[in-house]
């Protein structure tokens, strides 16, 4: 219904409350006796359509009318009724009207009240009863759908349905653990039992698809469910989970197929409102920002409404789709896009005098162990001389955070990547030292989805029809979502006061092998149409990871899921700044075995691929 027939519906309601108010409080014949009722019904006429448009009751969408909706009618009726009485006591007080009873204000307020709330009221029940009618005149098939999480996204999904019969959907039944949810309806649709009756409900009540609507679930809950589905036959789709909703609308356009990060989530930690308020009104600077991690950086900064942020990146490609995403999802968000390396100090000073940031997340780095042992030179001149840059950038411009993103293959490393790593972790550690600002480190194990890691190559193989590669078949990783790991950064980086290595959490290490049968499965294929082929370690690479030093002393921070990690840096200070000097020198003669012995000294833990490859003969 358009809003100007809710004005014309509105004059007649309003009218009728007041004669109704007049007769409740005195007799149906009051006319004859009430001189003051023709003056108060011209004023309800005039004021009330007045006040209900200056407080928006007819700028909504009622058909979509909800809680806060009610709410508004609710204050826009009191809001008329009040000034109402405010002209009915100017009356008085002037003598004008002689007498006026109180009792038909109130009287008043409740029947207006009841009109234009159950006016609007009937329009959304009107409008969901022609999808509903809309729907069975098309005479299309209806899959009749399970909703697994009788929570608020469960209703959600309902509620969507319902609105959306093009989707051509019928939500029959909730599946729920919480026992107290258990015979009661959710939207008018009931909760029959638990999770563990999934295949009974599935055949019971002729489900032809399963929607798990628990952003919260942990992986081994949506797993159980896609498993049950599999076994069945019948498709499931998923809602994001927590960290992927950040800041977004959940609504069924975000409804997708259940993918690996799902069946890897850990229990899910409550997310903190007050994360990114160090952020507000703060200028940051990100570098790496067209990676991975770098552009999920800026889209969970955005939401903290920073001052201004800038996008540092040397590839122009993915830093223009960065700032593209950015300007669609955040139009009012001042960003400013620079195209440089952080190899290059002279580029990178005259950014920071530009843009002057208050706040530094680097994130730019070569992350790929097998390119890297085979470009050793550029793993040293980008994340280790361009993490000495960005740090010296930041303390010439009086920086108050940096935070730098670093992995557990600077753990006891045997790759040229890791050990890059590892020195860039004691290079803006010693940072800290020398400017007494808060520089920290984060450390965490790989993310799911990034560009190169294993799975979107895993899909590729699979795509083809196999077989998949896998190194070798006690290949564990630590996996993390990349909004999970990136909403935990920017907790870390409010706790920082100067020189902390914090990591994350990873929970369990993964085996390699589980995670190719899970994405085999979720393709809907089995072992034997995908096999797994095992090709050896390549050069850098381990069986496991550590998040720390053996001898590290690791304490909690104030958020669960961020610890505090200890370790005793081998070189500091002026023997880090020599030590600098020297690979610099090592990277320019492009000699391998020159800069391995450098690292091998300053990193006591680092094992060279060459010495392993020697070791294994």
């Amino acid at each position: 219904m358009r809003n100007r027939y809710l004005l014309l519906c509105d004059v007649p309601i309003v009218g009728i409350a007041t004669y109704a108010a007049f007769a409740l409080r005195f007799d149906w014949l009051f006319p004859l006796h009430r001189p003051e009722f023709v003056p108060f019904l011209i004023a309800v006429l005039i004021v009330k359509p007045i006040v209900f448009l200056a407080l928006g009751m007819y700028s909504r969408l009622w058909r979509y009318a909800s809680v806060q909706d009610l709410l508004a009618v609710l204050i826009a009726v009191t809001a008329s009724s009040v000034a109402v009485s405010a002209l009915v006591a100017g009356g008085t007080v002037s003598g004008r009207i002689y007498e006026f009873s109180r009792a038909v204000l109130v009287i008043d307020w409740l029947l207006t009240l009841c009109g234009t709330g159950g006016l609007r009221m009937a329009v959304r029940l009107a409008a969901e009863n022609r999808y509903g009618q809309g729907k069975a005149a098309r005479g299309t098939s209806v899959k009749r759908v399970l909703v697994v999480g009788a929570g608020d996204a469960g209703a959600m999904v309902v509620r969507e349905v319902r609105r959306n019969p093009q989707l051509g959907m019928e939500t029959v039944a909730f599946l729920d653990d919480q026992r107290s949810k258990r015979g009661k309806h959710v939207q008018g649709v009931p909760v029959v039992g638990p999770l563990a009756m999934l295949t009974d409900a599935i055949e019971r009540y002729q489900i032809s698809e399963i929607i798990i609507a628990m952003p919260a679930a942990s992986g081994s809950v949506v797993r159980m469910v896609a498993e049950a589905c599999r076994h069945s036959g019948t498709p499931s789709r998923i809602l994001p989970g927590v960290y992927e909703l950040l800041g977004g609308q959940l609504d069924v356009s975000r409804l997708r197929k259940v993918e690996i990060a799902d069946l890897l989530r850990r229990e899910q930690v409550t997310t903190r409102p007050d994360t990114g308020m160090y952020l507000v009104q703060k200028r940051v600077l990100v570098t790496g920002a067209g990676g991975s991690i770098g552009s999920e950086l800026c889209r969970q900064i955005a939401l903290a409404n920073p001052a201004k942020l800038m996008l540092v990146g040397h590839g122009e490609n993915s830093i223009f789709e960065a700032q593209s995403q950015l300007r669609e999802h955040f139009p009012a968000l001042k960003i400013q896009a620079v195209i440089a390396d952080i190899r290059d100090p002279a580029r990178l000073a005259a950014c920071f005098r530009e843009g002057m940031p208050q706040i530094v997340f680097h994130a730019a780095a070569h992350k790929h162990v097998p390119l890297m042992e085979e470009n050793p030179e550029e793993a040293i001149t980008n994340n280790v001389i361009g993490t000495s840059n960005i740090v010296d950038a930041c303390i010439v411009a009086s920086v108050e955070r940096l935070v730098m993103i670093s992995t557990d293959k600077a753990v006891s490393p045997t790759s040229m990547m890791g050990a890059s790593k590892r020195l860039a972790e004691m290079i803006v550690r010693e940072g800290a030292r020398r400017s007494g600002q808060a520089f920290s480190v984060v450390r965490f194990g790989n993310v799911l989805g990034s560009r190169g890691s294993v799975v979107p190559v895993f899909k590729r193989q699979i795509e083809r029809g196999g077989p998949i590669t896998i190194t070798h078949p006690d290949v564990t990783r630590f996996f993390m979502t990349i909004p999970e790991a990136v909403h935990l950064v920017l907790q870390a980086g409010g706790l920082s006061s100067g020189g902390e290595l914090f990591v994350l959490n990873m929970g369990q290490a993964v085996p390699i092998v589980q995670l190719a049968e899970d994405l085999v499965r979720l393709s809907g294929l089995s072992a034997a149409e995908i096999p797994i082929v095992f090709t050896g370690l390549r050069p850098g690479e381990k069986l496991e990871e550590n998040l720390w030093e053996q001898g590290a002393l690791v304490e909690p921070t104030t958020h669960p899921e961020v610890l505090r990690v200890i370790e005793h840096d081998p070189i500091e200070g002026a023997q880090l700044a020599r030590s600098l000097d020297a690979l610099k020198a090592a990277a320019g003669s492009g000699e391998r075995m020159r800069l391995e012995a450098a690292l091998a000294q300053w990193i006591p833990s680092y094992v060279p691929s060459s010495v392993q490859k020697h070791l294994s003969l």
